[in-house]
């Protein structure tokens, strides 16, 4: 891996040097997430487990809200950093910061109100002994939920830095706690879900709080937002980009989350745990790819507006190969599952081949999507995108409704699969056309 990715241009060593420290944080994350599985499923059930996984399905829906502002910061913050234009950037990132926290002060509000009125019970198709602790359970979560889109924008604008090694720093650092928090609980606290998800929220987001005061005092002082450099102008330049990212974040979030809803409903809130299982099971695939690729986004974007395709053309070339050695990887946890998984979680929790089979698939097909997907966003280019998301998101509730019925859990795949193949073609054709400076009409927006 050093041979593909050692070179003499600085941005490529800056990635590579990211890389090195995102493998040894993120592997950090996915141990913390291995590891809090069976001391989540000791402290409640599988039951319970099943019901917090749903009701965090339900809440990240509400990241929609942002409108892509994220991911539009990240594309501007990282023109200018390029431009070396802090001015515009300190605007951006102030501009970002108040928009955010009033969208989601908005959006808790109306949720506390409109709570009241839910059963909670009925959404997640649980006991009516749980109605109280859910509600209780559903505000807490919630409000913390808001309040982290705002704090985690520091870990955006080290991304659009390129410093995605730091921005995963911040992230593991509140997880560690949180791991804390939760083995405390399975010592002292009773099993029930408001510690859990209380815990699980809040202190990532203190975490993350604290350190973002810490950071514009001194890494990003140049950075540092300010209410007097906030321009509500501004959010159209940051929109124009980040309203098409929203549309993609919507087919994400539908896929991702609705999965564990729909396989609620359908088999019942127990039978949300083992395919949550294998899916993280496979994520350390994910893992290593996007650990890999995330140093691009940024990356793209500063080669793309200083001109240097050559630099672009190398890199992708460079992340297909490295993709077939994931082949093989992924090839080896398929057959590799069931002692795993034995080991892992032990009897508590029981996976069907054919599911492990289906998200090895699906993991393949996303990573190799991926690389042309970040190459999308990196040079805001991403209409093609916008139009696929909204095709995936008008098909995939019905046909995973579908497939799931006539194939069992396992069926909920492969709407996204199917898509997923058809994308990588038409992808491809873009990234040519782009590349070659050949790309009008709909590739060039």
């Amino acid at each position: 891996m050093v041979s593909i990715f050692s070179n003499t241009h600085n941005r490529s060593a800056k990635a590579y040097k990211n890389i090195l420290g995102l493998f040894s944080l993120k592997g950090i994350n996915i141990a913390i997430g291995f590891v809090l599985v069976p001391l989540t499923l000791n402290y409640l059930d599988p039951t319970r487990y099943g019901i917090w996984i749903t009701l965090s399905a339900i809440f990240n829906w509400f990241s929609l809200f942002d409108i892509g502002l994220g991911h539009g910061l990240r594309n501007r913050l990282a023109e200018s950093i390029a431009k070396n234009d802090i001015a515009k950037a300190r605007i951006y990132i102030s501009t970002t910061y108040a928009a955010l926290a009033l969208i989601f002060a908005a959006i808790f509000l109306l949720f506390f109100i409109t709570n009241f009125y839910l059963d909670w019970t009925v959404i997640l198709n649980t006991p009516k002994e749980y109605e109280k602790e859910l509600q209780l359970l559903a505000a807490f979560v919630f409000f913390f939920f808001c309040m982290r889109f705002v704090t985690d924008l520091i870990g955006t604008i080290a991304l659009a830095n390129q410093e995605p090694a730091f921005s995963q720093l911040i992230n593991v650092s509140g997880r560690i706690i949180s791991l804390l928090g939760i083995y405390i609980l399975t010592l002292v606290a009773e099993s029930r879900l408001l510690y859990l998800g209380i815990t699980l929220t809040a202190i990532p987001v203190i975490t993350s709080l604290i350190l973002s005061v810490f950071i514009f005092t001194a890494r990003y002082k140049n950075f540092r937002p300010s209410l007097q450099l906030v321009r509500f102008s501004e959010l159209r330049n940051i929109m124009s980009l980040g309203i098409k990212f929203f549309v993609i974040q919507v087919a994400a979030i539908i896929f991702y989350q609705t999965n564990n809803i729909i396989i609620a409903q359908l088999f019942g809130p127990a039978e949300v745990t083992p395919y949550s299982v294998a899916f993280q099971y496979f994520s350390i695939a994910t893992f290593i790819f996007i650990t890999i690729l995330t140093p691009y986004w940024s990356a793209f974007t500063d080669a793309f507006t200083k001109g240097e395709f050559d630099w672009i053309k190398k890199v992708m070339r460079n992340l297909r190969l490295i993709w077939l050695g994931l082949l093989l990887f992924v090839i080896a946890l398929f057959f590799s599952s069931e002692w795993i998984i034995q080991l892992w979680v032990g009897d508590t929790v029981s996976v069907d081949k054919g599911l492990y089979l289906v998200i090895a698939m699906y993991v393949l097909i996303n990573a190799y999507l991926g690389i042309y997907s970040n190459f999308q966003n990196g040079v805001g280019k991403v209409s093609i995108q916008f139009y696929m998301a909204i095709g995936l998101a008008i098909f995939h509730i019905p046909l995973a409704i579908y497939f799931s019925k006539q194939y069992g859990i396992m069926g909920i795949m492969f709407s996204t699969i199917i898509f997923g193949i058809f994308q990588i073609f038409i992808f491809h054709r873009q990234y040519i056309k782009i590349i070659n400076h050949a790309d009008t009409g709909i590739w060039a927006k």
